[in-house]
């Protein structure tokens, strides 16, 4: 187990390989850079900055991290849009140079560290991730830190590695639940390959304590809320994400990761599972085909697989880089590179917003490539990701025409309600500019939070139809209608309603708007 890292590719990295590595990582950084503001917020940026006005131990639908990051992000750089996607561009340079970061530690060279590197750089799915503020930047990053101490671990037989390992995965957990897949693929991989020794080391008990301490605080949140998280999932699952076939979802893993680095994937899942010299790294494998089986049972996202591939294109370009060297078919190199960079180009608009809106919709039409959001909603002319960024101020200023329509009397009474917590959000945010006070929704954490003017007996909704708010209030006007052509299809033709007369107590009412989803 030990021979293969005493390697020189494995030991020391020439200082060119590190200056290449860097190269890429800078380049991402500064792709990121480049169109950081071309469009708008998106949804759940403005939902993280309230859940970061109020910092707690969980959230309905995220344990803390996210929001604590980006309360000191505001915090130290404001709220611009430079200012809070400046981390999640730093997480995709860095989980791109740790890409190759562990394919040196798994013995490859210069081509197989930048093919490595490069699948991660160019693959659409990384590219959106590390462009607007989510959990999903520090996931991935937290992802390729774990897989870079695993193999550590693994390979150089570094048992106190395992207490690096549970603070990692602890923080992680706190960010995301998604490392506890990474977890129940390693007690697989543990048990099922010689790696089983290490049950009996007390180095991974003590990681595995620290792991569990620092998820401890989230634990009790939940249960002191009577498991919120456990709703939102299972309604999110049977409402919200679109069903997909196993062929389905894995067509849609190929297409978010990039068709052209899936055959790097495969050839890694090969390495760790049958090649000579990727026995030591069995055990990522198994967290792989753990993480595939789970996704698959339980109707994820296809986005969900993503980090897992960072041990399999590591794999993959140290299988590449050896077959290339034995046949001596040096010409595969230049190829395999210069092929990746460019199907990176062509579906880099895809990912970034390199391109004015009107010209990337021309663009899309002309591929004839439209990605669906995932989720149960209509399509627009925009993927999801990018009609998430529209129309929102618009949305904004239109409530604020409506509230301060009302007389002062009446603006003391009423409530803003909206549909959903990006509605919402979009009013913490830029309410302040148009006089607005804070909004309420029975979204997720916005339910938790309770209805901001616990006296009203007014209401301006944003998102529900005048039939709906009927069902509170006797009498509703439809005001306006917020027309955003860009923005997802719900909320385009949005309607304000104003319901004056409420038919119950705001107090008996409020259980009722719960949406967990």
């Amino acid at each position: 187990m030990v021979d293969d890292a005493k390697s020189p590719a494995a030991d020391q990295s020439p200082p060119r390989d590190w200056v290449i590595l860097m190269g890429l990582a800078t380049a991402t950084f500064l792709l990121h850079l480049a169109a950081i503001t071309r469009y708008d917020y998106f949804r759940d940026e403005f939902y993280y900055m309230a859940c970061g006005e109020h910092l707690d131990w969980g959230y309905v639908d995220q344990p803390p991290f996210a929001a604590l990051m980006i309360h000191i992000v505001r915090w130290v750089l404001g709220d611009s849009l430079f200012a809070i996607r400046l981390l999640p561009a730093l997480c995709g340079a860095l989980v791109v140079s740790l890409t190759g970061v562990i394919t040196r530690e798994l013995g490859g060279g210069r081509f197989a560290q930048v093919l490595a590197a490069l699948a991660v750089m160019v693959g659409p799915v990384y590219l959106t991730v590390s462009h607007f503020y989510s959990m999903n930047c520090f996931d991935h990053l937290f992802w390729a830190l774990a897989v870079y101490t695993l193999v550590k671990i693994i390979k150089r037989d570094w048992e106190k590695g395992w207490v690096w390992f549970g603070l990692l995965a602890g923080a992680a957990l706190m960010n995301k639940y998604s490392m506890g897949f990474l977890g129940l693929g390693l007690i697989a991989g543990l048990a099922l390959t010689p790696a089983r020794k290490y049950f009996k080391s007390p180095w991974l008990w003590l990681g595995g304590l620290l792991s569990t301490v620092i998820f401890l605080p989230h634990v009790i949140w939940e249960v002191r809320h009577k498991f919120p998280t456990a709703e939102f999932i299972h309604n999110a699952t049977l409402y919200k994400n679109m069903p997909l076939s196993p062929l389905g979802f894995l067509a849609q893993v190929a297409l978010e990761i990039h068709p052209l680095t899936i055959p790097i994937g495969l050839v890694g899942l090969y390495f760790c599972f049958f090649a000579k010299e990727g026995k030591t790294c069995r055990v990522l494998g198994w967290i792989f085909v753990a993480a595939l089986g789970i996704f698959l049972m339980t109707n994820a996202k296809a986005y969900y697989l993503a980090p897992t591939f960072f041990m399999l294109f590591a794999g993959g370009a140290c299988a590449i880089e050896g077959f290339v060297e034995r046949h001596a078919w040096h010409w595969l190199k230049p190829a395999s590179v210069a092929l990746l960079v460019l199907g990176g180009l062509i579906t880099l608009p895809y990912a970034v917003p390199v391109l004015p809106v009107e010209t990337f919709i021309r663009y899309e039409d002309f591929l004839g490539l439209h990605p669906g959001s995932g989720e149960r909603d209509k399509p627009t002319d925009l993927p999801q990701v990018y009609a998430d960024q529209f129309g929102w101020e618009n949305q904004v200023a239109a409530v604020a025409r409506v509230y301060n329509g009302l007389s002062p009397e009446e603006r003391t009474r009423t409530l803003i309600y909206c549909n959903n917590y990006g509605e919402a959000g979009a009013i913490d945010f830029f309410g302040k500019k148009y006089g607005l006070p804070k909004a309420s929704s029975g979204h997720n954490n916005y339910w938790l939070w309770g209805p901001q003017n616990p006296g009203a007996d007014m209401v301006i909704t944003v998102g529900e139809k005048p039939r709906e708010v009927e069902h509170t209030f006797n009498q509703v006007q439809l005001a306006a209608v917020v027309v955003s052509p860009h923005a997802r299809s719900f909320e385009n033709n949005l309607p304000i309603c104003v319901g004056r007369d409420l038919k119950m107590p705001l107090k008996e009412a409020w259980p009722r708007t719960k949406g967990f989803i």
